[in-house]
């Protein structure tokens, strides 16, 4: 197989040649240092990962945050446990670990009380998701259509058997994922698009689906590199260029893209950007026409969803579900 190209490597070519704007990314904040990996073993003071690129000992401080279905403190980091680590602003300490978080987006087959079996899309496949009494509450009050046919969007962290549900990860849009308004066939696509960005995967070792077949979920989007790899909601179906038939057009007009195609995402709450690679099609992510609200209101219609690890290095936070974001397609002409 090929390596895969970067394509931000052309993008500097051609600056080059022909001159023109820096890129978004390239101006705005760079994004912060996020490690992922098990955890072997913590104190108050120091947190020791055993990551990809072998043992990493990470010094923590009084404000360091620890999230395991919800806040909390260092008896939390126990061994085995699968973490998401983002560093402070200066890459000396952990500033917040999410421990064995997961998340399932999809459109629900069914649902009991203590059950949601959920359809991922096309690339993804099925999952059970577990609910408590207290977990099946929490997901009410932003998701009150547990109804097939209705989309659901929940974090989850990790159990032997399959995820279990801790809390809604955004509101529940109150559309059915068949009814999308899509935009109008000669709606114009501006060079810069703004709206909302959110994140899919489950970092760290492979976790059952709770489908009891051995299927286990993706560790983020498609087979790119973990901390650039994108789902994009309008990867073209057409040729060689990746995309499924199944998508539907969404409720924002977006260019068409090719898998391998490079895209600028800038977080509007931080200000932290970053230029980032087409890896999957985002068929799911088209189905939702909602907003995000943790910097003002964005427009609705997501526009991209990342891995885990490149979510929490533009300064979004796993827990919250989604972060404002402009996304700009052919960099290197005009200005921002």
């Amino acid at each position: 197989m090929p390596a895969q190209r970067d394509p931000s490597v052309r993008r500097r070519y051609r600056r080059a040649v022909l001159g023109g704007a820096p890129s978004p990314a390239a101006t705005a904040r760079p994004p912060l240092r996020v490690l992922t990996g098990t955890v072997v073993d913590a104190s108050p003071h120091v947190l020791v990962l055993d990551t990809a690129s072998g043992e990493a000992r990470l010094p923590m401080t009084a404000t360091t945050a620890v999230w395991h279905g919800g806040r909390g403190g260092p008896a939390a980091l126990r061994p085995g446990r699968q973490a998401v680590v983002r560093m402070d602003a200066d890459g000396l300490a952990a500033d917040r670990v999410w421990l064995d978080i997961g998340r399932v987006t999809g459109t629900l087959l069914s649902a009991r009380p203590d059950m949601l079996e959920i359809d991922l899309g096309p690339h993804r496949g099925r999952a059970r998701v577990a609910l408590d009494a207290r977990a099946l509450r929490l997901v009410q009050v932003r998701h009150p259509r547990l109804d097939t046919g209705y989309l659901v969007d929940v974090l989850c962290v990790r159990s032997p058997g399959g995820p279990r549900a801790v809390a809604p990860a955004t509101s529940q849009p109150g559309h059915r994922a068949d009814d999308l308004a899509s935009p109008a066939p000669d709606a114009s696509v501006p060079a810069t698009t703004r709206g909302t960005v959110t994140w899919s995967g489950w970092p760290g070792a492979p976790q059952s689906t709770g489908m009891g077949d051995g299927t286990t979920f993706a560790a983020g989007p498609g087979g790119g590199p973990p901390d650039r790899a994108v789902a994009y909601p309008a990867v073209d179906g057409e040729g060689a260029a990746g995309g499924c038939g199944e998508a539907p057009p969404g409720c924002v007009p977006l260019p068409l893209l090719s898998l391998g195609s490079g895209l600028d995402v800038v977080n509007e709450c931080t200000g932290r950007g970053a230029e980032l690679v087409v890896a999957e099609c985002g068929c799911v992510a088209a189905r939702f026409c909602d907003r995000c609200v943790e910097c003002g209101t964005s427009p609705r219609g997501r526009i991209a969803e990342l891995g885990p690890a490149a979510f929490a290095a533009l300064g979004g936070d796993l827990d919250a579900g989604c972060f404002n974001a402009a996304v700009r397609w052919g960099v290197g002409v005009g200005s921002w």
